[in-house]
């Protein structure tokens, strides 16, 4: 393998780990990856990509392979767009190929998630304003905004602590549909299973369902129904500890 390609190859398949990582469809992450290769050979139609939610293969013809694993999934829109960024300034012919690189690197490492106090002011308005949404009174708005703030707050610590996505969901839904049993016992608020439901939103899988749709509709079936099974099992993880609690703490 020659080292153009050596280079282009890595960049091609760090673009592609960044916005796999954080959330982007797997028909950009791989349309991205093609475009970077090809325009470091003035265009000619010489890189093959694909991409699974758990791995990345990407080959320029004639001179070698590369496969990167993706062992970790979120949620961080801004890293998809700066790495979008990075990719039209190679193809634009912007920055060099050891610069792009750089930038690259730079961004994968850095950790520029909001920091917890905004997520949790995010899922304390979410939580409110869809308890409206779905039927609630403005008397119960204060209440359900906290409880889902709580939850969420729950849910990121043992997700952090575990490991395990699917169990902290658990976790934050039992303790979301105990905090509103207890809310409702002592008349703080008058409608439990709205307040509930408005205050796990902050935990449904929205993005990863609609990213699992736009990929079987983009024909992409492997990392569709990935996609769409990790969905289904965390919509399924709110879902049980929802019941669990309500098995136990309702009479």
């Amino acid at each position: 393998m020659s080292i153009k390609a050596g280079r282009v190859i890595d960049i091609c398949v760090l673009t592609g780990k960044i916005m796999l990582e954080n959330g982007a469809e797997n028909y950009r992450v791989e349309d991205t990856m093609k475009r970077i290769a090809n325009a470091c050979y003035d265009g000619a139609e010489v890189g093959n990509s694909f991409a699974t939610p758990t791995g990345i293969f990407m080959t320029i013809e004639d001179e070698g392979i590369k496969l990167q694993e993706v062992t970790k999934r979120t949620l961080n829109l801004k890293k998809v767009t700066e790495a979008n960024q990075i990719s039209r300034e190679i193809v634009n012919k912007e920055i060099s190929l050891d610069e792009a690189y750089k930038k690259l690197v730079r961004l994968d490492t850095e950790n520029n998630l909001y920091p917890v106090w905004i997520q949790f002011t995010a899922a304390f308005i979410v939580s409110g304003a869809l308890m409206l949404l779905f039927g609630g009174v403005w008397s119960d708005f204060i209440v359900t905004a906290f409880i889902g703030g709580i939850g969420y707050l729950i849910f990121y610590y043992n997700d952090e602590l575990l490991k395990i996505k699917f169990l902290a969901e658990v976790l934050a839904s039992m303790a979301i549909a105990a905090m509103g049993i207890f809310a409702v016992k002592y008349s703080i608020v008058s409608t439990l299973n709205i307040v509930v439901t408005g205050a796990v939103m902050p935990l449904v899988p929205g993005v990863p369902i609609a990213n699992a749709v736009r990929d079987l509709l983009a024909g992409h079936l492997i990392s569709g129904m990935g996609r769409g099974v990790e969905a289904i099992l965390s919509a399924a993880s709110i879902a049980i500890g929802i019941a669990i609690t309500y098995r136990f703490l309702l009479n």
